[in-house]
């Protein structure tokens, strides 16, 4: 190898590029615009550092290499084969293999030589996990369904016209008839199963909810549900004690801290003030728990127990990092991510992690017993769906990514990409790239590991679900990937075992019986909506984005005939306007007063794009046949909710969600992207209570409008 002089410099250029393409970053790519790109050296040589491949010369190069081709001839840590299909890998020596199930059975099977130097094994049909051993081998093998389960065969329909709504879970209310023990202060688990009552008794079969994941309890500021501390487990703020404890033991624990007036304050607020309900719920579950400990019942304290050693290391290690986070929050301030601790202490199976665990074990034994009623709250919620006949019921909602000082990151290192963020690249709406500041599985982890860390956070989703969202679906392919520090535009695209990992989510979704669906809005890469469909994840078709191809001025909107099938239909997102806001472009009022607009927009120019938006859906809705020929041409000042609402509905779709936000005729969007504490992003609570929310005259006009536009695909 050349590595001196302008000959050299090329020379580890090139072998820079092949590095990094050997590591599956991709050094070319096309923009938004069509244009081609290539990734500048010093950002590959970052990107490359972070995956654990030093590259700053020539040498560093060349050993980063040989190590990947070296992990390359290891054995996967999961053999991946479809169910129905030869099981084949590389040859061995042996003639028979015991394969064990996850029921217990076992099997003797016998071997054969595929002929082209590998070892083939009959078909397993039944999906699942297996182990193949003999007595100095073991693998363990993911046996894949073709597909995951798709509305039809959960609503046991062959050509399922469905609709459902969407929630934000912590805008929900309920009625406390001024009882403070019952004023929650945000949407919880108990308004929920109302809800889910409510809709599927009134013809939804689903339920589609906000991220529910845990966040920092010891520090409530940080309330995003799509930047939590861990995928693996439950917010803690959603519980409702009495749901599992009783009211008693509520009332009792509330006059004991004094804060009945204060609980009946925060309820009515109209925006939630998470640190306020979390202080007060804090100090209520603890006062709770510590009567738990010492006077529950026998079968709660069993039950308890049960759930304690069922969540094992996992979930110890959760409990210790929030105690541990509480300790060190009150000293380090913001600077409390886990990194700054003491150095035994940034290990979650060392020694001073495990002597602090002994020593604060009540403090560690709360922290489960939080998780303990949140699993508990949200199972009731689901079963809450079901009973009141709901064919799916809850879909949960799965973030890209948690905070990089989080308890998953904490507990989960080796699986963590450290230093790089997920986010995208600069685009035409976001000129300058975006950086979420969030974390990112290693797929050379996944890869060696058997995909470990992706399966337990699946399984952790799907629990207590009937589906279940997956955000920014796109990165199970490619993941732009922005080193700590750099701008935005300075990032990467990382490629991600695409195949291996839906397949998995296919598993998963078979095992738990359970509809998948991939948010897959923004530049999807050419064939990727076509495999995801092919095992039965439905992608979304959002109204707003359902134009003929952008072109012309105003680009008409797409009839909903022609949408594409394999997907939900809705009206919108959480990120995006509701059917009114839109109307009034009240998004756009709100991006010119934070100075959010892109280079060349003026608050007048978009309003004008959108009025002429607003005539070209009119002009869509007139030709659905949604309203009727006898209104005036031009669009009416006020936003025609039900004319919408059938539009969508008559997306020849297995299912359709509609946002309550839509259903109550709201202006506000639940958050603003761009903002943080500028915009009241996921704090907006609904005024209507959730056990009667279709009880509303208009939501039930609306409601009424979707069902006759879905039994009209019938």
């Amino acid at each position: 190898m050349t590595t001196s002089g302008i000959d050299g410099s090329a020379s580890v250029s090139a072998d820079l590029a092949a590095l990094a393409s050997q590591a599956a970053i991709a050094v070319d790519w096309v923009d938004a615009r069509g244009q081609p790109r290539r990734v500048a050296d010093d950002v590959l040589r970052t990107m490359l550092g972070a995956l654990g491949l030093p590259a700053g010369d020539a040498a560093q190069i060349h050993e980063s290499a040989a190590r990947l081709r070296e992990e390359s001839r290891q054995d996967p840590g999961l053999l991946i084969v479809d169910a129905g299909a030869p099981v084949e890998f590389e040859a061995r020596p042996d003639t028979t293999y015991l394969l064990l199930g996850e029921d217990g059975e076992q099997r003797t099977v016998a071997a054969h030589d595929s002929g082209d130097g590998r070892t083939r094994l009959p078909a397993i049909d039944t999906p699942g996990y297996y182990v193949l051993e003999t007595d100095t081998w073991r693998r363990n093998v993911a046996v894949v369904p073709a597909r995951s389960p798709g509305v039809a065969e959960l609503l046991e329909t062959e050509h399922p016209r469905a609709w459902g709504v969407s929630a934000q879970l912590y805008s929900l209310r309920r009625d406390h008839g001024g009882d403070p023990a019952q004023a929650a202060g945000i949407g919880d688990f108990t308004a929920l199963a109302r809800l889910a009552g409510a809709a599927g008794q009134r013809g939804a079969s689903a339920l589609a909810i906000s991220p529910v994941h845990a966040m920092f309890t010891a520090d409530p500021g940080r309330y995003s549900p799509y930047g939590p501390s861990s995928r693996l487990f439950l917010n803690s703020l959603y519980i409702d004690p009495a749901a599992v404890l009783g009211d008693a033991a509520l009332g009792k624990a509330l006059s004991g801290v004094g804060l009945g007036d204060e609980a009946l304050r925060l309820d009515g607020l109209s925006l939630i003030d998470w640190p306020g309900v979390a202080r007060l719920r804090v100090k209520i579950l603890r006062r709770m728990y510590d009567d738990f400990r010492d006077d529950a019942h026998s079968d709660l304290q069993d039950a308890f127990t049960r759930f304690r050693i069922a969540g094992g290391e996992a979930l110890e290690s959760h409990a210790r990092f929030e105690a541990l986070h509480a300790r060190h929050l009150p000293p380090l301030g913001d600077a409390t991510d886990w990194r700054h601790w003491p150095a035994d202490l940034r290990d979650p199976t060392g020694a001073g992690v495990r002597a602090y665990a002994h020593a604060h074990e009540r403090d560690i034994a709360f922290h489960i017993f939080l998780q303990w009623l949140a699993a508990q709250g949200l199972a009731g919620a689901q079963q809450a769906a079901r009973a009141a006949g709901m064919g799916i019921g809850l879909i949960g909602d799965l973030a890209v990514g948690t905070d990089p000082g989080g308890s998953h990151a904490w507990s989960r290192q080796a699986d963590i990409l450290e230093g790089l963020s997920p986010g995208a690249p600069p685009d035409l709406y976001n000129p300058l790239g975006q950086c979420w500041g969030l974390t990112a599985f290693s797929p050379r982890a996944l890869h060696l590991t058997g995909y470990a860390a992706f399966i337990e956070m699946l399984r952790a989703a799907l629990v207590h679900t009937g589906g279940l969202r997956i955000d920014h679906v796109l990165g199970l392919a490619r993941m732009w990937l922005v080193p700590q520090g750099a701008s935005a535009k300075d990032g990467a695209y990382l490629r991600y075992p695409l195949d291996d990992m839906l397949r998995l989510v296919a598993l998963e979704a078979w095992r738990h019986r359970a509809l998948i669906i991939g948010e897959n809005l923004g530049t999807v890469p050419d064939g990727f909506n076509h495999r995801i469909e092919q095992v039965g994840m439905l992608g979304m078709d959002v109204l707003w984005f359902q134009r003929d191809g952008w072109a012309g001025n105003p680009a008409p909107f797409q009839q909903p005939r022609h949408w594409p099938g394999a997907a939900i239909a809705t009206t919108t997102t959480h990120d995006l306007p509701t059917i009114v806001g839109w109307w009034r472009g009240t998004e756009v009022g709100w991006r010119d007063r934070l100075q959010l607009l892109g280079q060349g927009e003026t608050s007048e120019s978009l309003l004008q794009e959108r009025e002429r938006d607003r005539g070209a859906l009119w002009q869509a809705l007139r030709e659905a046949g949604c309203i009727g020929h006898d209104q005036p041409e031009a669009p009416p000042a006020d936003a025609p909710i039900e004319a919408v609402l059938r539009f969508v509905a008559s997306a020849p779709v297995p299912l359709m969600l509609v946002p309550l936000e839509d259903l109550l005729g709201l202006e506000e969007q639940p958050n603003l992207p761009g903002t943080i504490d500028t915009h009241p992003n996921w704090r907006r609570r609904l005024d209507v209570d959730a056990a009667r929310f279709f009880e509303d005259p208009g939501v039930a006009k609306r409601v009424d409008a979707i069902e006759t536009a879905r039994r009209g695909l019938a």
